[in-house]
């Protein structure tokens, strides 16, 4: 565990450029997913809202919440989000599509982060810290170090096309790239545990004391 912490912070340390650009990029989605809310008109917003309030209602109403469904999708989702980072990383021309999908992360975040606080205020920001940040404590760090991984093998594949000097094993770079994207698939088992038993418990208990003191609903 030491040697794999002390690995990790000798790639950030030497890709410290390139990490410190995906997490502006990624700060940047969160800041123009805020700004979305703002823009929004009063209808659309009410709307949105709409849909909200019925799912809490969905929550208070169930008696008891299924964990390993929501194990199983959260951990679906993030297979397939590393699994379309991976492939984008295998292609030459997959780098701006790789910012997009980091910058789209962000922008969820903070939509969802925006939208909750502009309708309910402090009681929106607890529900948003609640139902977002266990989960993302883990996610985040493995989105960034994806889309540096995937990064980092597209720019060594491109100097190895087009440079005749630079020696790059690539069937040894493939292993150790699908390898890298293997752990982080494995770690997102974590990322999404938290959700399921952590966040989901967390924002459901947290919804039906705001339902009984009338402080939420209508």
């Amino acid at each position: 565990m030491r040697g794999l912490k002390k690995q990790l912070q000798e790639h950030v340390k030497e890709h410290l450029s390139l990490y410190f650009f995906l997490v502006i990029l990624f700060i940047t989605g969160i800041i123009f997913g805020a700004i979305i809310v703002n823009s929004m008109n009063f209808t659309q917003k009410q709307d949105l809202y709409f849909y909200l309030e019925q799912y809490f209602h969905h929550l208070i109403k169930l008696d008891q919440i299924d964990f390993f469904a929501i194990l199983k999708d959260s951990f679906y989702f993030h297979t397939k989000y590393l699994l379309l980072i991976f492939i984008l990383g295998l292609t030459i021309i997959g780098v701006p599509f790789i910012w997009i999908l980091l910058f789209a992360k962000g922008a969820v975040i903070g939509f969802t982060v925006g939208f909750f606080v502009n309708q309910l205020g402090g009681n929106g920001f607890l529900l948003a810290t609640l139902f977002i940040v266990p989960q993302n404590i883990i996610a985040i760090p493995l989105y960034l170090f994806a889309c540096g991984f995937a990064m980092q093998f597209t720019f060594a594949l491109f100097e190895k096309l087009f440079s005749k000097r630079y020696i790059f094993p690539i069937q040894k770079a493939i292993v150790h790239y699908a390898t890298a994207f293997f752990a982080l698939v494995i770690l997102s088992i974590c990322s999404s545990f938290l959700e399921a038993v952590i966040a989901n418990q967390a924002l459901t208990s947290f919804i039906k004391t705001l339902y009984q003191s009338t402080q939420l609903f209508f």
